[in-house]
């Protein structure tokens, strides 16, 4: 793994088109070997997870390449490198499993990013129905020890409207993204035991997957 991250740092300093193609085939070896790591971590899950069933690391991986239309930096290449493992791979609107390598920026998270205005709704009127069983997945002891506890990003300053101002466990309702994260440093990527500890961090968010995809698909019938 070291030799991803070698590449996305010195991509960070040659982030142009004559540079990326003459390392061409250093980012084609690179994206290979990322994607084995991949296809590992989604057997890894399959053992805990079967919903996963059928995926590959080419559903799930994202282009390098930067969509500059509408962006003020108009470096071509991301300087990232990420996947998410859900049903529906990189497309999928549900909870999931994501890898992040970036130099001094790597992380494993999961959960749903920012959903739209009508699948929060369903998230939130599960909680508000279920707050206990939602309670004890986020205060489960291993999802502290990595996690601590859900991302508070853009957290909600008074609560949603649709939902009684009085409900005791309103807390659990004023999130807009229902994700977690965890650091990884440059050292843990390139040590022997990195996929192990990524499908440790996956294993322990793997019942707040559950829960939130139950609540997007129970909502949609």
């Amino acid at each position: 793994m070291k030799h991803i991250i070698e590449f996305l740092t010195d991509l960070g300093s040659n982030n142009n088109r004559d540079w990326f193609e003459k390392n061409k085939p250093v980012y084609n070896k690179v994206k290979a070997d990322f994607e084995t790591l991949v296809n590992g971590l989604i057997a890894d899950i399959l053992l805990f997870d079967p919903s996963l069933g059928g995926l590959q690391a080419k559903d799930c991986t994202f282009r390098i390449y930067r969509d500059v239309r509408f962006s003020h930096d108009k470096s071509p290449y991301k300087t990232n490198i990420g996947a998410f493992m859900a049903r529906g791979g990189r497309k999928s609107t549900g909870s999931g499993y994501y890898l992040h390598l970036e130099p001094g920026k790597s992380f494993v998270g999961g959960g749903i990013y920012m959903p739209g205005p009508e699948v929060l709704k369903r998230i939130r009127q599960e909680i508000y129905f279920n707050p206990g069983a939602f309670r004890s997945i986020i205060e489960e002891r291993e999802f502290k020890r990595i996690f601590g506890k859900l991302s508070e990003e853009d957290k909600l300053k008074r609560p949603p409207r649709d939902f009684p101002a009085d409900y005791p466990d309103m807390d659990l309702l004023m999130y807009k993204s229902y994700v977690c994260g965890h650091s990884i440093s440059d050292q843990d990527i390139v040590s022997s035991g990195f996929r192990g500890k990524v499908t440790e961090a996956f294993r322990a968010m793997k019942d707040l997957n559950h829960f939130l995809n139950n609540a997007v698909e129970a909502g949609s019938h």
